[in-house]
Parts: structure tokens; sequence; C-alpha cells
């Protein structure tokens, strides 16, 4: 049986993030003075939009306010996506920033920075970009070899379409 109270919000509400076809990432109980906040974050291979997010919002508020999960008292919950320079945690986030550049801190010291090509059971394929003029070069990581990882924000990246196009 659970013995957090995160560990019993998750199971409470993963099944309703579940069943819209989204994963629940995040949740995470907080304290600002004297009140409390429950923050839920939800992603999916797709993304979410807001509608999604205030859906989601909706009904795990009901699901919240027919359950004793957050004690009694005040508390605000706050559903939201993992945001753009989300770390890169589960497989799953890997496999979702496919094309996306990414910064990497390795297990055996130091970083790299590079775009994310293909990924697999055992780890990432990379395209490393070209320094001063250079052409990209491509490299290995297994997953193990990765210490953490956070995408990258790109200002004026090509969108995948217009690349296709």
């Amino acid at each position: 049986m659970s013995t957090t109270q995160s560990e019993r919000l998750r199971e409470l509400l993963e099944p309703l993030v579940s069943s819209k076809e989204l994963d629940l990432e995040e949740i995470e109980v907080a304290s600002v003075g004297r009140k409390r906040v429950l923050r839920v974050v939800i992603d999916s291979d797709d993304g979410v939009d807001l509608d999604q997010i205030a859906d989601v919002s909706r009904e795990l508020s009901e699901k919240l306010d027919e359950s004793d999960a957050m004690g009694e008292g005040e508390y605000t919950l706050e559903v939201g996506s993992p945001g753009a320079e989300r770390p890169l945690t589960e497989h799953r986030h890997y496999l979702r920033a496919v094309g996306r550049l990414v910064k990497f801190q390795l297990t055996e010291g130091g970083e790299l920075t590079a775009r994310i090509l293909e990924v697999d059971d055992e780890g990432v394929d990379l395209e490393v970009p070209g320094v001063k003029g250079r052409k990209p070069t491509a490299r290995r990581l297994t997953f193990d070899a990765i210490a953490k990882a956070r995408v990258e924000v790109e200002f004026n990246r090509k969108d995948k379409k217009e690349e296709e196009a």
C-alpha cells in the first residue's frame, strides 16, 4: 500500500489521466505560505493543448473533491504541461524529443549538445552540430552514459513539417 501522499494521489489520478490517452508525468504537493498547491503535469506523444488541460483539470478537481486524498483544508490545483525545457527522464521523453536539440550531461563528465535523430531501447543516435563551419557529426549515446538530459529551446528552429516539404 502507498505510504506517501504523492503515491496515493498518483493511484487516484493516473487512471483518469490515462483514460484521456495522456501520461501523468508528475505530481507535486507544495506549501506556499499557509496554502497548499497540488501541481499535476500531463503530456502525450502529440503534446497537450489548453483545451485538454482544462478538461483534465475539471475532472481531476471533481475526483479530488470526491476523495479525501488532499485531506482537510484548502488547496489550489494547477494542471499543466512539462514545458519547453523539460528534463528527459523516461524512455518516452526521449522518443518525444526526436528532432529536438538536447543538452546532455554525461556520466563520465562533460556536456554535449546535440539533436536527437533516433531512439531505441539502448540509447540515442545524435547529430552533433559542426563548429566554425564544419559539418555536423553523428554520435551514439547509450542511456547509461547520460547523467541528465534537457530539451533546449530553439527560437530559429525549422519546423519538422517545413523540413519535410
